[in-house]
């Protein structure tokens, strides 16, 4: 199977290009960082699908941000939700069998006021500019199916992390902000431990989307998750226990969100059932994997 990821460079396009090689398939990147389109070039991505062919397309590319989408929502949209059709319409134009539009947990949103994993059925109600580009972004996924025939597949992955994951995430933010506390004054500044999220290696993570492209039904949604809520305190203090040094725990409003929805786990008990997936890596190691990796980020500097 020749791939083209979109996004390809970036933490889950870096792993799902690894593991869709080690499957066998040809693997072709895009990524902007790397001279690919801007997501609002739609003649771009018309001229880079004609010249490539796949039989497949894993869209990943996006404005990942949360934070970012508080401060510019109408770029967030444009980029999520009018990107996602660019990249469709040229997906359709040449023909491709099957493509995966990667949205978010986050689209769920205020529905997630109980610790019952949601399913795909619950309502979204998203509570951030990016939840809302993202739950639009699948409306015009599934518009592309229902109305061209095109084979997309939705997939919401709840938090994934892992070696390579940045600080602009709370799991890699935890464990940069340690590794720079193991080498500094011991101190380690934290927003808010107490909301609880549903968290996958991310090398489980890009199991799964292979496995809804090659096994899942077009036109379905499925939840890519571990279906346990873990508070990000249970994160931080883990990781502190793996720390080569005593480390605090500091508290700063300044890294509160404007809004946090307090629990959110999900149940992928539907991509299960279509494709045999389940999570394999426990978070301790996935933890520990990625401490490493911001200690070795540190030492590079």
């Amino acid at each position: 199977m020749r791939a083209l990821i979109t996004g390809g460079i970036g933490f889950a396009g870096t792993h799902l290009s690894r593991h869709l090689e080690a499957s066998g398939d040809e693997v072709v990147l895009t990524d902007r960082l790397i001279g690919g389109p801007d997501l609002l070039d739609p003649e771009g991505w018309v001229r880079l699908l004609a010249d490539i062919r796949p039989d497949a397309v894993y869209h990943l590319a996006a404005q990942p941000s949360v934070a970012a989408s508080w401060e510019n929502p109408a770029l967030t949209l444009r980029v999520n939700t009018e990107g996602t059709l660019h990249v469709l319409l040229a997906c359709r134009d040449a023909d491709v069998g099957r493509v995966l539009m990667v949205s978010s947990s986050d689209v769920y949103g205020g529905t997630a006021a109980t610790d019952r994993p949601l399913t795909e059925d619950e309502p979204l109600r998203p509570v951030t500019p990016y939840a809302a580009s993202k739950a639009a972004a699948e409306q015009v996924a599934l518009q592309a199916w229902l109305g061209w025939g095109l084979e997309v597949i939705r997939v919401r992955p709840f938090n994934h992390i892992g070696p390579g994951q940045d600080d602009r995430f709370v799991a890699g933010a935890l464990a940069a902000r340690i590794a720079g506390a193991e080498h500094g004054n011991g101190e380690v500044t934290v927003g808010n431990l107490s909301a609880r999220r549903d968290f996958t290696d991310v090398r489980d993570v890009v199991r799964a989307y292979r496995a809804a492209v090659v096994q899942g039904e077009p036109g379905a949604v499925y939840n890519v998750c571990s279906g346990r809520p873990v508070a990000i305190a249970t994160l931080a203090d883990t990781m502190v226990a793996l720390a080569d040094r005593p480390v605090r725990l500091v508290t700063d409003p300044a890294l509160f969100r404007p809004v946090e929805v307090p629990v959110l786990a999900g149940d992928a008990g539907l991509l299960h059932a279509a494709t045999g997936w389940s999570p394999t890596i426990a978070l301790e190691q996935t933890l520990q994997e990625l401490l490493d990796d911001h200690r070795a980020r540190r030492d590079r500097t």
